[in-house]
């Protein structure tokens, strides 16, 4: 009872052996994470189409949450741009921008990606992270980054351009260039040029000074911090918001309220789509990110209580004035260099958080949105990775397809035609790959009692007997294909005498390729050819038997692929030796 408590409440493990030591180094990260935050919360709240405040409520209770029941020991949990830009695009098809039904649509999204996460979490559901394979996960975000990077390009000019797909914007920001803001421009490029030079060379120039490293890394974090203070006082000071600059405006002072989503039929009905989506999207990319990061210190995550955890940081947004949150791949790899060894770091960001939407959001009223444009677009920036696209021409032509669909989709049809994109796309290389399984024709090995293809390797070969290495499980995808295969190997007329085939990569035989390996018994059978298994797995042996498969078979199953070959090949005089050079 105790053990499945903890399982679902993990902060009751950690939590028991909690140090003096765990408590400086989670208090240490929890302060630079805090400050890489403020401005990235706001920033990200912009790319949803929400108010400021909401990017900092999203990041509170949230991370509090996944303190709680989460089990990564480094994941930082909150806004990130992906599905920021996610949100944005679901809502802004149900209510208007800037309107009170927009912040509850943005509220119901919350709740619906929470909650399915949750079911998910408690069906045990964890593997359908797999369902997404990497490069296209690699794909969909190197374009995502780009739609996100370009989305802010009109606030960096000071224009009032609009669209979803990169078309649309680049067409929307050339017709409004005319009416370019120069002073935006100008803050908003140096604003970028800086922060690029923090993100590159600051680091090093501290070192070169002679700062220490936890200095260093601290003032390098601060980065977005020094680029948003500098930029409001310049507005400020100037009064350059009279000159058409677009500033963050006043923001709510306080914790975050508590909030209702809107669970009409009609609203949830709109939303369902977008929220499995981004629930699915933001999982996938959460656990990624957990599990690496898990993986440098020999902990391990748990899949299905990651859901759990996700999940009720989802539904704690959903009532506290926030908006769908994940764990973000640079807060989180933040938090992990900077120490963090519990989920008590992201429970001390919140507190820190807590104070800054008490205290400091009226600093935040000259803030340009200029500004926090470039903090997007310099943290997008880093997710874009066109590299996958050589990386899997080389290695892999059926996953550069993949990618390359799942690109030149979202760049062109948008985030949600995107994700819909990757999906298919990821469940239908599988089925392909698994459609036409590696099927080898093996002999023995000269002097030991292994088989080997005999198109890489020097061999032994009897030309009556022929044995098939079958190197996939048998369903219905591909059932045929073995079907077909054996019937061009052994054609009418032909000399051979046996077929073996050996199961040993075999863990599955579905009732589709049932009837294909009975159609195979049978042809073989009219042929006086005999069809014989060898090294069949225990689970397959046990659904083969529930059949009548193994009383109409004509041959015989044997335990080794070396017995098979003795026993059949007994009845042949000569042995050939074919030596075939290694293609390797």
């Amino acid at each position: 009872m105790i053990n499945n408590l903890r399982r679902l409440v993990p902060v009751l493990d950690w939590g028991r052996n909690y140090t003096r030591g765990a408590f400086s180094n989670d208090l240490i990260a929890a302060l630079i994470v805090t400050i890489m935050l403020i401005p990235q919360s706001l920033a990200y709240a912009l790319l949803a189409g929400l108010p400021p405040e909401a990017g900092i409520y999203a990041s509170i209770v949230p991370i509090v949450l996944y303190a709680i029941f989460g089990t990564s020991r480094a994941l930082a949990v909150g806004p990130v741009a992906v599905v920021s830009l996610l949100t944005a695009t679901a809502i802004g098809q149900v209510a208007e921008q800037g309107t009170a039904g927009y912040a509850v649509a943005a509220l119901t999204l919350a709740f619906l990606s929470g909650a399915f996460l949750v079911l998910m979490g408690v069906m045990r559901l964890g593997f359908m992270a797999n369902f997404l394979s990497h490069p296209v996960i690699a794909g969909f975000i190197t374009a995502s980054g780009v739609l996100i990077a370009t989305s802010q390009l009109r606030h960096i000019l000071g224009v009032d351009a609009h669209g979803h797909t990169l078309p649309e914007m680049i067409g929307s920001i050339l017709a409004h260039l005319p009416e370019t803001n120069w002073v935006t421009l100008a803050i908003g490029s140096l604003a970028t040029g800086f922060l690029f030079w923090v993100r590159k060379h600051l680091k090093h120039f501290l070192g070169f000074l002679g700062a220490g490293p936890v200095l260093a890394n601290i003032l390098t974090k601060a980065g977005p911090v020094a680029a948003v203070v500098a930029t409001t006082v310049t507005v400020w000071a100037l009064g350059l918001n009279a000159q058409g600059v677009q500033i963050v405006g006043t923001v709510p002072q306080g914790l975050p309220p508590f909030t209702m989503p809107d669970l009409s039929l009609d609203l949830v009905g709109e939303l369902i789509a977008p929220a499995i989506l981004i629930s699915i999207i933001g999982f996938v990319e959460s656990v990624s990110v957990a599990q690496t990061l898990a993986a440098k210190k020999r902990q391990r995550i748990d899949p299905d209580q990651e859901l759990i955890g996700l999940g009720a940081a989802n539904l704690g947004a959903a009532f506290t004035g926030g908006y769908p949150v994940t764990g973000g791949f640079a807060r989180s790899v933040v938090n992990f260099d900077a120490g963090a060894e519990t989920p008590a770091a992201g429970a001390f960001t919140a507190v820190g958080l807590a104070i800054a939407a008490f205290a400091l959001t009226p600093l935040v009223y000259f803030l340009p949105k200029a500004t926090l444009a470039a903090t997007i677009i310099v943290a997008v920036l880093s997710l874009v990775d066109f590299s996958v696209l050589k990386k899997t021409w080389v290695y892999s032509r059926a996953d550069f397809v993949a990618v390359a669909a799942t690109i030149g989709l979202t760049l062109g049809l948008g985030v949600e035609v995107g994700v819909a994109s990757g999906v298919v796309t990821s469940i239908l290389l599988h089925l392909y790959k698994t459609s036409r399984p590696h099927v080898a024709e093996v002999g023995l090995v000269p002097g030991s009692q292994h088989f080997r293809n005999i198109l890489r390797h020097e061999v032994e070969t009897i030309p009556s007997i022929v044995t098939l290495r079958v190197d996939e499980s048998l369903y219905f995808v591909n059932a045929r294909f073995l079907e077909d295969l054996i019937q061009h190997r052994v054609p009418d007329g032909s000399s051979v005498s046996h077929v073996i085939l050996m199961f040993s990569a075999v863990n599955e035989v579905d009732y589709s390729a049932l009837e294909s390996l009975e159609a195979i018994n049978q042809r073989l059978s009219d042929m006086g050819v005999g069809l014989h298994l060898s090294e069949v797995k225990g689970p397959v042996m046990d659904r083969l038997k529930r059949s009548h498969f193994l009383d109409q078979l004509n041959g015989r199953v044997f335990l080794s692929q070396y017995e098979a070959w003795i026993t059949v090949g007994a009845h042949d005089n000569v042995v050939e030796t074919v030596r075939n050079r290694s293609k390797l």
